[in-house]
């Protein structure tokens, strides 16, 4: 796994952003035509609004998320959908298809739904982030390591939702939901490339385990050292925790 460091979240962002747009533009240029997939979350806000700007033929490209709460409607300020929309979609409105999550009605026939089409596009290039406990996607520990569905329906921990609380998606902890529609870990680590944003210091003892000590399911992000095109770009703080190199 490739670590890169910045001093800024605005610093950090646009160089994530640059590298997407780098490797979104590659699978083009290779085969005319790009799927990625985008998180969401207070990390993602640099990321984002720089990949943007970027000079992209959106036109060609298919886009999935990672998750979303179940029963949740798009109108709530905390759904996923809405977040993608207003910060991406509605910002690249030539682009291809964007293959969004639905976390009302039935939670395993939208996994089955959505997976199925993600089936069809192999993903070029997956821009993710960690969360406070280790999470990838909505992949609590401890995660599953071994299923290859491609969307699966996950209990949230507690500290995954007091995570969700203090970033003010909710007003309470009540609030949160318990359960999500989550892509799941091998589907995440199929993608060619990964792009791994982290900013913030509360993250920088995820950041830890991610990166030192044995691959385990007790911190989901671990297993990304073992994906071959693995890049995480840190703020300061979040690397706080890592020896220097």
């Amino acid at each position: 796994m490739e670590r890169n460091v910045f001093e800024t979240k605005q610093e950090m962002g646009e160089a994530a952003a640059s590298l997407a747009a780098e490797r979104i533009n590659a699978a083009i240029a290779e085969k005319g035509a790009a799927n990625v997939i985008l998180a969401t979350g207070a990390s993602q806000f640099e990321m984002l609004a720089a990949l943007v700007e970027k000079d992209v033929d959106w036109s060609k490209v298919t886009a999935f998320h990672l998750d979303e709460y179940v029963g949740m409607p798009e109108t709530h300020p905390a759904s996923f959908r809405k977040y993608l929309r207003e910060r991406f979609h509605e910002k690249v409105p030539a682009l291809k298809a964007f293959h969004y999550i639905h976390g009302e009605g039935d939670p395993a026939a939208e996994c089955r739904r959505v997976g199925a089409i993600l089936r069809e596009h192999p993903i070029d290039v997956a821009c993710v982030g960690i969360g406070e406990n280790g999470h990838l996607a909505f992949n609590d520990p401890p995660a599953d390591f071994e299923t290859d569905e491609p969307y699966i329906v996950v209990e949230l921990d507690e500290a995954c939702r007091r995570q969700q609380l203090g970033e003010g998606w909710f007003e309470t902890l009540e609030d949160v939901p318990t359960r999500a529609i989550s892509m799941s870990i091998r589907q995440i680590l199929a993608s060619r490339c990964i792009v791994c944003t982290v900013p913030d210091r509360r993250k920088a003892e995820a950041v830890r385990k991610t990166l030192t000590g044995e691959v385990t399911n007790r911190a989901p992000a671990s297993i990304l050292r073992e994906h071959a095109d693995c890049h995480l770009f840190l703020d300061t703080p979040a690397a706080s925790l890592l020896e220097r190199k």
